[in-house]
């Protein structure tokens, strides 16, 4: 028997999202997560996965890998584009690429089906043991440069450093994931021109900023096929 999962910090149980398109393994899981302490919400594929993510607050997503339609790679591509909550990928497949291509995303860890629950459960209350350890950082350091996160503010050698709007705003969404590949496109969802052009154009005047070498960037770098990552020390 399993130990009930720690509670989030109001109390509440950890809320986790499970896509997987096989209505059996869902609800199976479902069954034995909420036995197991957990509240949890199903979805059948990326849409749908999509739609609740934007609405509703989770701990963890448990996103199955092979799905019709939009795939759980692209699904944690786009998750990450917005937010910092943890990712748990399933798969049939046991393919070392496969698991690099899902890391790389920013997913936490990574399942091979079929698995024994408790195996998945186990690896959930390390993610969220771990999370709950690292909060995300007020500030970042870059080298010389120090960005205040909540602050929306970067400076140099302690020296404010005028930053767009535009800038702040795309420096958040890269450091409210650090480390994590960003896609280009999703970054340019809040820019003027959603092509990536102006992402494109923010990026090297972020980068004549913050490096000291803008042509070889150390920190804010370009993750080739994907997009840019922030890599602070």
């Amino acid at each position: 028997m399993t130990t009930a999962p720690s509670p989030a910090a109001d109390g509440r149980a950890r809320h986790l999202l499970v896509v997987d398109d096989d209505d059996r393994i869902r609800d199976l899981l479902k069954e034995y997560l909420v036995r197991c302490g957990f509240r949890v919400t199903g979805a059948t594929d990326a849409a749908a996965a999509r739609r609740l993510i934007e609405s509703l607050e989770f701990d963890l997503l448990v996103l199955d890998v092979m799905m019709p339609g939009e795939d759980g790679f692209s699904l944690a591509r786009w998750v990450r584009g917005r937010q910092a909550t943890p990712i748990l990928m399933l798969t049939a497949r046991d393919a070392s690429a496969d698991r690099i291509e899902g890391l790389a995303l920013g997913a936490d860890d990574y399942l091979s089906k079929p698995f024994e629950p408790k195996e998945l459960v186990l690896r959930i209350e390390a993610i969220l043991r771990r999370t709950l350890a690292a909060p995300q950082a007020a500030s970042l350091s870059l080298g010389v440069c120090r960005f205040d996160v909540a602050r929306g503010e970067l400076s140099r050698d302690g020296a404010p450093l005028r930053l767009t709007e535009a800038e702040a705003r795309l420096l958040k969404r890269l450091a409210a994931n650090p480390h994590a590949p960003i896609d280009r496109l999703d970054l340019a969802q809040d820019a003027a021109d959603p092509t990536g052009r102006a992402v494109d154009i923010q990026v090297t005047r972020l980068r004549r900023k913050i490096e000291a070498d803008p042509k070889n960037p150390r920190y804010l770098q370009t993750v080739r096929g994907v997009g840019y990552m922030l890599a602070p020390d």
